[in-house]
């Protein structure tokens, strides 16, 4: 063979060349439904929201007694509140019995929280005893079932309670776009009665191997005439399943110029992505990239890398391809480099992390049991991209606290507490962890939520407005989400530095009704004045801050004590924590108003009684602004005009609000 039978390599590539030029082909695999034993792995091609209340009921947090918290009010040891016991609700069954005044039913762990009952104490801290002989209020002691129970402590309504949806909340952003499914998040949709989901389709990856030399593994090898084992079709057919992507492998082509362009063309009618390995290089005998350039678009031939200089790239017939290099160690190493990561961006699979994460605690921890302790814990990078390490507790109950945590930290019965800056090890729950990109702590918002499904593996949590400025003062949190007030701008002057404003909205607060509004609620007096069941939101919420701040001023202008005012309101103090709660609970005939917003109501179809404005703003730690993840919320925010304009009640976008 001569020299006028070669054909020379083109112009070497840089390896960023090679990278853009795979990140151009189009590697979509598109979207399939899958039912939740076939989940795991797989990754969400859409936001999943919680369509119930996790729990569904109010539910009681321990064994003891089930009982109006106001019974107990002085009570302690030497003084206990002494209460007629009239039942026993176990676990999985509705409640036989009504709590009046004096009265307490037993309950054990996780049963539906009798009517009239708002606290539960705990079995220790009672004493039983006999019933009292003497005759109660209502002219006997029919109710009781021979039982008393002296409580010897004082307890407030909803302690030792889990409120319905205080795990998950109807309404609420469950799972977001591009979630890998574990045994988690699976826990997580069978809790929601999820029975399938949409996901990415896995990317169909043929592989082709060429060269007469080769003989698939389990076949007959004739060393006389060099013939040696295909090692890169399983090794690459591993790789790709590895990284996200379905394998399929096609018979050897050999050198054969027909049978090679037959099998390219059977695997760009099959796949995404083709291919194949040897019969790149610049020998005559090597033809592929002319079969490639005749069949399709040749983008690139040889790269500047060692090893794995020989490698193509382009399109072919209807698929995206690229040839690997023969030799087994370069053909590995140029697809690990350049076409896992395009496989795994279409798969949406992360990279795999190391099987330890190295990092330093953000805050204190405390370790008072005196036991081994695997304590669940998030990580977040500051804004040197060092790793730190947060506690993640929101009780033994809370689905959601392992969707939270990224893995856990071995705490020794030894170590009374972890420092800030003290540096461990955490085992992530799966190997492909990593940190979010960016994390946000704060208000529960409908907009928020949209704009969070164009992030990449962004995480956020929504406990309120009070809880992100706390996150964000103790720098743990990127961005903190608060509502208040649209006069209201000082929420974060308790923070001890200026924080950079990111942008924001504002959004229209009220009462949400029944559609129509049948008893004709026309603003707060309503409540405080008629007897209409209301249901609240949490304390750390924005809205509960705004709901107080006008109550106050309606109790200034009827000159009458703020609590005195609060005290008439019939379930104040009934709480929800997600926005769209309290609007469900009007929805199913529960309530006769809640507190929400005006996109709540439109989007399930009720009533509502505007009451005011709030401006929700994105706060970011300074150190922490030229994060990529912190970029890309910020981008959303200003170009969030459409979506603003989509939800009833909102307006105000503006950049640096």
């Amino acid at each position: 063979m001569g020299v006028s039978d070669r054909k020379e390599f083109r112009e070497l590539a840089s390896p960023e060349a090679a990278r853009a030029a795979i990140a151009a082909l189009d590697l979509d695999p598109g979207v399939e439904t899958v039912g939740l034993a076939e989940a795991r792995g797989r990754v969400l091609a859409e936001r999943v929201d919680a369509g119930i209340d996790v729990p569904g009921f109010d539910r009681s947090g321990l064994d003891g007694y089930a009982l109006r918290a106001a019974d107990t009010a002085g009570a302690s040891e030497a003084d206990p509140a002494v209460l007629d016991v009239v039942g026993v609700v176990e676990a999985g069954e509705r409640p036989g019995v009504e709590v009046g005044p004096g009265e307490a039913a037993e309950i054990s762990t996780g049963s539906v929280m009798p009517p009239g009952a708002d606290a539960m104490v705990p079995v220790e801290r009672t004493d039983e005893r006999p019933s009292s002989p003497e005759p109660d209020e209502r002219g006997g002691d029919e109710g009781s079932d021979g039982r008393a129970v002296a409580v010897r402590t004082a307890l407030t309504p909803g302690e030792n309670v889990m409120a319905a949806g205080a795990d998950v909340a109807a309404g609420e952003r469950a799972l977001g776009p591009g979630t890998r499914l574990s045994a988690r998040e699976v826990g997580l949709l069978s809790a929601l009665g999820v029975s399938a989901v949409p996901v990415r389709r896995k990317p169909r990856v043929g592989i082709v191997s060429t060269g007469d030399e080769l003989v698939r593994p389990g076949g007959e090898l004739d060393h006389d005439a060099g013939r040696i084992y295909d090692v890169n079709s399983y090794t690459t057919a591993t790789g790709v399943a590895e990284a996200g992507g379905e394998p399929v492998l096609y018979p050897h082509a050999g050198d054969d110029r027909a049978e090679m362009e037959r099998l390219l063309r059977e695997a760009a009618a099959e796949c995404e992505l083709v291919l194949s390995s040897g019969s790149t290089s610049a020998s005559a005998v090597d033809v592929i990239y002319r079969v490639v350039e005749e069949g399709g678009e040749l983008l690139l031939h040889g790269v500047a890398i060692k090893p794995g200089k020989p490698m193509l790239v382009g399109r072919f017939a209807d698929a995206a391809y690229v040839g690997l290099p023969g030799y087994p160690v370069s053909a590995l190493s140029v697809f690990r480099t350049f076409v896992a990561p395009a496989i795994r961006r279409a798969a949406g699979v992360p990279e795999s992390a190391a099987a330890v994460v190295e990092g330093r605690m953000a805050v204190r921890e405390r370790h008072p049991e005196g036991r081994l302790r695997l304590a669940p814990v998030g990580l977040v990078t500051d804004g040197d991209g060092r790793t730190l390490v947060y506690p993640v507790d929101k009780g033994s109950g809370a689905t959601t606290s392992l969707v939270e945590a990224d893995g856990i930290v071995e705490i020794d019965p030894e170590v009374a507490y972890l420092d800030a800056g003290e540096a461990v090890e955490v085992k992530p729950f799966s190997p492909e962890t990593r940190p979010p990109t960016v994390l946000g702590v704060g208000e529960d918002d409908p907009l928020l939520s949209g704009l969070l499904d164009s992030l990449d593996r962004p995480r956020y949590l929504a406990p309120g407005s009070r809880e992100g400025l706390r996150w964000l003062r103790e720098d743990i949190a990127d961005v903190a989400v608060v509502a208040a007030d649209g006069h209201d701008g000082d929420v974060e002057s308790d923070l001890g530095f200026e924080p950079v404003a990111l942008g924001g909205w504002t959004r229209e607060w009220g009462l949400v009704v029944p559609a129509g509004n049948p008893e004709g609620v026309a603003g707060l007096a309503d409540l405080v004045d008629r007897e209409l069941r209301f249901v609240n939101r949490e304390r750390n919420s924005g809205l509960r801050t705004s709901l107080a701040d006008a109550l106050a001023a309606l109790a200034d202008e009827r000159g009458i004590d703020r609590h005195d005012l609060l005290d008439a309101i019939d379930g104040f103090d009934r709480t929800r924590r997600a926005h769209e709660s309290p609007a469900r609970l009007v929805a199913s005939g529960a309530a006769d108003a809640g507190l929400g917003l005006r996109a709540t109501a439109a989007r399930l179809d009720l009533g509502f009684v505007p009451l005011g404005e709030q401006r929700v703003r994105a706060l970011v730690n300074p150190d922490r602004a030229g994060k990529p993840g912190v970029e890309a919320l910020e981008a959303a925010i200003v170009n969030a005009a459409d979506a603003i304009d989509a939800l009833a009640g909102y307006g105000g976008g503006s950049p640096r609000s």
